[in-house]
């Protein structure tokens, strides 16, 4: 059982948040008993004039220093650890149904000219995506919407990004640990502008101020320690170090707006370092992502240079002291040296950072369709065929956002074709259209879907399922509706292949009305190129005669009543044209007709 999986990963991980917590209150009691040490051997050696007292208080500062490093390194370790388990507790809420909780909808992803988006539930609380994504970049969260689209991509290209998601359902583990990782970073980083700063091209310095900035200090020091050993006057140590400060204030603006794009960025950038060494580590087999983790250890390396440029971004903001900054310039011209340190990274390494976050943000993508052969039993990966005339085959196959156990799974084996399909309320007609429809478009994504198996040729994705009026625009329900069969009957001009799931169609008339308009939309998107799936409550389509060769024919979903009156429902596709009618029961159930 996946599920096994993920809880057994929290047992562990919870036990060893109780180690790190109870290391970590040995090491601020040791820090704090150490300190004190320190100062009451400092505090004797003074009052003893003892050398040996104050060695024994700078020793004892010394492993105060080192613990509290150690406790820095255990403080990284209970944030990964943090993110480690949160991303565990997300995986097991899609076993649990609280996955509708996440606060990553991806509403923002909704579009008119995208009405499938809204039909399948893509986007949006209750959605696919919300139930998919992993990614906590806004190029991620954009990869991510781009793949759920209708439409059918290359098929050589998908078939390699199947391949990358399987390695990833096959490599849980460092899924696991990179997503846990990318918890560091704030939720929906959005690194344009961080791009846009770091890729300015800089004014390099002039080779005679780079060597000013690196004799001055060095005159600076000697002289220090000329001083202090006795071998010469203090004076000219002021002067020069008066004359760095005197270099140093008046460019500080100047200094401030070159290192602006490294403040408060010394964290990200430390997190995409530690992604990129992990991927540039792994040996992958799938073509995708050893092409991936190739890109990322071009020339020195992402990592390496991520890593150069977080030290810079360190030294960066260590300035902002003004303690460090007085001390800092003075003897060493610290702002002129991270300056040049930055430019220099810049002119080097700047041209190479858009591609390498293009890696990560796919890698996002990746993990995020990789999640439904993570979380679900009853998956595989579509089969693409290339035949020219439409066909779709599935077995066992159930709606994702459906509970696994109480999903029912149904099966299909269309050509081209036109189905009726018929059955009493709740009897499971619009969710078998949506799950066939939304399987479809997660087979283009490079997503499992899930089901035993499901086979499909190129397949442009219409439905029209939760039509709505506007009354922005003075649409009425029908109209809404008509416009969008409008869409469909245009694009089959294309002769180009279509699945097409309509739900009761023009429902928002009546009956006389409906019937004939519905007879003449099914005739005109009745053809060779399409697979055209119409439920309805009206009988009368079921005697609708093809205008060509393509099929036209009967489905239904099907109830039974027990011996005390209750009904029961198989949500199961059967042959034929619907024999029953519940809508008397549910209204007597609801206690609007009476017996």
């Amino acid at each position: 059982m996946k599920k096994t999986f993920f809880s057994s990963a929290i047992e562990i991980d919870v036990a060893a948040r109780r180690a790190l917590e109870r290391h970590g209150h040995a090491l601020v009691l040791g820090r704090t008993l150490l300190f004190f040490a320190a100062i009451l051997a400092i505090a004797a050696g003074y009052d003893r004039h003892s050398p040996a007292l104050y060695a024994l208080g700078a020793a004892l500062l010394l492993f105060f220093l080192c613990l509290l490093q150690l406790h820095s390194q255990l403080r990284h370790q209970q944030l990964l650890l943090h993110g480690h388990m949160a991303v565990l507790n997300d995986y097991m809420a899609r076993f649990q149904g609280s996955w509708h909780q996440f606060p990553d909808t991806g509403a923002e992803f909704l579009a008119e000219d995208q009405p499938q988006a809204a039909d399948l539930s893509l986007f949006g609380p209750d959605s696919f995506y919300q139930y998919l994504s992993v990614a906590r970049t806004q190029a991620g969260r954009r990869r991510l919407a781009e793949a759920l689209q209708p439409a059918p991509p290359d098929f050589a290209a998908l078939r390699q990004r199947q391949q990358a998601v399987a390695e990833i359902i096959e490599r849980q583990r460092l899924a696991i640990d990179l997503q846990g990782l990318s918890r560091l970073l704030p939720e929906g980083h959005n690194t344009s502008g961080l791009l846009l700063e770091l890729q300015k091209s800089p004014q390099p310095p002039s080779p005679a101020l780079l060597w000013l900035i690196r004799l001055l200090p060095l005159a600076t020091l000697t002289s220090l320690l000329g001083a202090a050993a006795g071998f010469m006057d203090w004076l000219p140590c002021g002067l020069l170090v008066l004359l760095q400060l005197t270099l140093t204030l008046p460019l500080a603006p100047r200094h401030n707006l070159c290192l602006k794009p490294l403040q408060h960025l010394s964290r990200e950038l430390s997190v995409y370092q530690q992604l990129f060494a992990r991927l540039e580590q792994t040996d992958f087999h799938s073509t995708r992502l050893a092409r991936l983790s190739s890109q990322l250890r071009q020339g020195r390396g992402a990592s390496h240079s991520l890593q150069q440029l977080a030290r810079i971004s360190d030294f960066a903001e260590m300035r902002y002291n003004f303690f460090f900054f007085l001390l800092a310039n003075g003897l060493l011209l610290w702002d002129f040296h991270c300056r040049a340190l930055f430019q220099s990274w810049q002119a080097r390494a700047a041209r190479d950072l858009p591609r390498w976050l293009k890696v990560w943000s796919e890698w996002e993508l990746l993990m995020s369709l990789a999640v439904i052969g993570q979380t679900r039993e009853n998956c595989c990966f579509p089969l693409l065929l290339t035949d020219a005339a439409p066909r779709l085959q599935a077995e066992k196959l159930q709606h994702l956002l459906m509970p696994e156990e109480k999903a029912v799974p149904n099966d299909i084996q269309a050509r081209s074709e036109t189905r009726i399909i018929t059955g009493s309320n709740m009897s499971g007609k619009t969710t078998f259209l949506r799950t066939l429809a939304s399987s479809t478009i997660l087979a283009w994504a490079g997503a499992p879907v899930c089901a035993a198996e499901f086979q499909l040729t190129r397949l442009h994705v219409f439905t029209s399922i939760r039509v709505t009026d506007d009354i922005t625009k003075g649409l009425s329900t029908f109209y809404a509706e008509l416009l969008r069969i409008k869409s469909m009957v245009e694009f089959a001009k294309k002769k180009t292949p279509m699945l097409i799931c309509i739900d009761e169609i023009f429902k928002g008339t009546n009956s006389a009305d409906r019937i004939i308009g519905a007879q003449a939309a099914i005739q005109r998107l009745t053809g060779a190129q399409n697979i055209t799936l119409v439920s309805t409550h009206d009988f009368e389509l079921c005697d609708l005669l093809s205008p060509n060769d393509t099929p036209v024919t009967n489905y239904h979903f099907a109830e039974t009543y027990d011996g005390d009156g209750h009904i029961h429902f198989d949500y199961r596709l059967q042959s034929g044209r619907c024999q029953t009618t519940n809508a008397k029961y549910l209204l007597r159930l609801a206690g609007i007709l009476e017996d």
